[in-house]
């Protein structure tokens, strides 16, 4: 399994940030070329993403400024005065990165890969990175929205064994609606991670996904964007299940965390970031628990520690509460949220037999 970002570039963030050349990249990959021979390789590169604000921590200095201005210029095609050596430098980067997914495209060609994956990481309706992913859709790509997830999904795809997940949408109505950060409907999200981690949509079904999605537009805890929370009543049902909670995008819904149980049918729990990365996350984990031979039960309850610490704990309300980045008082304000997480949930519950409320009202 190969990060083509990190041999090419050294990472998603530096293939944003990468000064070399074309043909210094080209160089580097036909190294790693004959080590590809004979391998079984499941692979993923990015196409270049194009963030809607003025943050540089994952791009050049010059987002602080022109972030904004180049979106726009790349979805709407309205020239905001950016400066031109600026513009031909990002121009020079997203031209240098597309030639060298063509390279790849070729590779696959020759039968180097087993999948090779081109992920759309935070992407509009449309703006040059949706042209580069129908481009390279038109030559033969394999072209996914998302990419923090794509190489969980990959390890569920190396493993799986034909695994039928059958998605069920809480807001079905709604299913047609586009998530922050992607291109695509929900629907065609769940379908899209479900088609790459090797499984199927089927009924009977292994696995029942539950998504938790949003009605009218989907929240954004970090950006401090309202949504309509989960009202309705949800019960845990008698089979596997897992659930995808992307009622908001960065972190957990609150009204819905509050609801769910778990008992030995229980095979995970995402509110990680963007949609596709929580569903990515979260068939690949329930797909490695359902087909292992060696299972490993003290592996599965730290990793959904580690979620819902994450997702439902700081992302949706420690992060909301702090003045800083002050460690002391992130501490204090976790220690409760982690008490209920590992006395209620890695001590009682997960234990293949019982079953209670993961969180005290």
């Amino acid at each position: 399994m190969i990060s083509l970002d990190t041999i090419a570039y050294g990472g998603l963030i530096p293939s944003r940030r990468c000064a070399e050349s074309f043909e210094e990249v080209k160089a580097r990959l036909e190294r790693l070329k004959p080590l590809l021979e004979g391998k079984k390789v499941y692979a993923f590169s990015s196409i270049m993403r194009i963030s809607n604000n003025n943050i540089n921590e994952e791009e050049k200095e010059y987002w602080t400024q022109w972030g904004k201005a180049i979106f726009e210029y790349s979805y709407s095609g309205r020239d905001c005065g950016i400066p031109a050596e600026i513009l031909e430098d990002y121009l020079a980067a997203r031209k240098r990165n597309f030639e060298i997914n063509k390279i790849y495209l070729e590779w696959q060609k020759e039968g180097l890969f087993d999948t090779l994956v081109f992920s759309k990481d935070d992407c509009a309706q449309q703006g040059w990175n949706v042209e580069e992913a129908h481009e390279l859709e038109a030559l033969g790509g394999f072209v996914k929205t998302g990419a923090d997830e794509i190489p969980l999904m990959l390890l569920a795809r190396a493993v799986s064994t034909g695994v039928k997940i059958a998605p069920v949408f809480l807001e079905p109505e709604y299913k047609h609606l586009i998530s922050n950060y992607e291109d695509i409907s929900i629907e065609e999200s769940v379908k899209g991670q479900i088609e790459l981690a090797g499984c199927e949509i089927a009924e009977p079904a292994d696995l029942i996904l539950y998504v938790n999605n949003f009605v009218g537009q989907q929240g954004e805890i970090v950006m401090k964007v309202p949504t309509e929370p989960f009202a309705g009543v949800w019960k845990a049902p008698d089979k596997p299940y897992m659930i995808a909670d992307v009622r908001f995008a960065n972190g957990a819904d609150n009204a819905f965390v509050k609801q769910i149980t778990v008992d030995e049918n229980f095979y995970g729990y995402s509110a990680w970031n963007t949609s596709a990365n929580t569903l990515g996350s979260l068939i690949c984990a329930a797909v490695v628990k359902f087909l292992a031979k060696d299972y490993d039960d003290e592996a599965f309850k730290r990793l959904q520690a580690v979620r819902f610490l994450d997702d439902w704990a700081y992302q949706a309300n420690v992060r909301q509460e702090l003045s800083g980045p002050n460690l002391t008082e992130l501490k204090s304000k976790m220690k409760p949220y982690e008490q209920k997480v590992f006395k209620n949930f890695v001590s009682i519950c997960c234990n293949g037999r019982s079953c209670c409320t993961l969180f005290v009202q």
